[in-house]
């Protein structure tokens, strides 16, 4: 059940929807944030799956040093990170550009053998208006599912790849102007489509519609009916929250057990955050 606001550990903290999703205040993210404080936040974001703050400022390097308080920083495969902080990776949409980056329901990097426990998104530069980020809890998604088919996907394993022809025209335009030095398609993974979290021990669906392609064992074909009424169900809106994005804001979301989607209104401004993932492990 969704708690009322609550204060603890010199922070405020405020769920912004039913299922998914709380605002944190009260903390200033450039300091040397005491232990209490670090573990307040992980234990938000082991709660509510995706955390916020806002009015923030940080330098790259305040980025950093937040991030590495709650685990390793790793390099995105594909697309250089900043000169200084190659783990920091710029997300720019110009005012000319029409796609944008990750513009689809996923989770970050299935396709490599240990995802990212987790990604910290800090805007920089935001339109007036759009470009809102949706989140939807896939331990809801699991546990919403007739018992039939929970026993039935327990057992099967799901082949992601990053080449999937969807996400692949979402980041052609940040690879062609910094190439990490890959193409974007070489990945292939295969995890459980139903991971337990190493943490709180509960079961999430963990396919996605943009790095899904089937299930080890079935062809394409023979696994598209399941996965395309997965992709649907998963995102469902009583699953979901959505996060309406201010300069200054920050998003840390658990990469294990939910998924977003950066939505693609905003034509014609420019906006512009900074991504940092933490490493993960191999799903079970």
């Amino acid at each position: 059940m969704p708690q009322p606001s609550i204060t603890t550990q010199s922070i405020t903290l405020a769920p912004i929807a039913g299922a998914i999703g709380a605002e944190i205040a009260g903390v200033d993210l450039s300091q040397d944030l005491p232990e209490a404080t670090v573990a307040a936040i992980r234990r938000a974001l082991l709660d509510h799956l995706v955390v916020f703050f806002r009015g923030q400022s940080l330098t790259p390097a305040q980025f950093m040093a937040f991030a590495s308080r709650f685990g390793r920083p790793v390099k995105y495969p594909f697309v250089k990170g900043l000169e200084d902080f190659p783990e920091i990776t710029p997300i720019l949409k110009r005012e000319e550009d029409r796609v944008n980056f990750g513009g689809l329901w996923h989770s970050d990097t299935v396709y490599q053998q240990e995802p990212p426990m987790g990604t910290i998104l800090y805007g920089l530069e935001i339109p007036p208006y759009g470009g809102d980020t949706e989140f939807a809890n896939q331990y809801l998604a699991y546990e919403a599912l007739s018992a039939p088919l929970r026993a039935f996907l327990d057992g099967l394993t799901a082949v992601n790849m990053s080449g999937k022809g969807a996400v692949q025209k979402t980041r052609s335009d940040a690879i062609e102007r910094a190439s990490a030095g890959l193409k974007g398609d070489e990945l292939v993974s295969r995890h459980p489509v139903v991971r337990t979290h190493p943490e709180t021990g509960r079961k999430a669906l963990y396919v996605n519609a943009a790095h899904t392609t089937q299930f080890e064992g079935m062809s394409e074909e023979e696994s598209q009916p399941l996965l395309e009424f997965l992709f649907r169900h998963q995102v469902k809106p009583e699953f979901t929250c959505r996060f309406r994005w201010e300069k200054g804001s920050l998003a840390f979301w658990d990469n294990r057990c939910a998924q977003h989607n950066p939505i693609n209104d905003y034509h014609g401004f420019r906006r512009l955050m900074h991504r940092v993932t933490l490493a993960g492990d191999v799903p079970v």
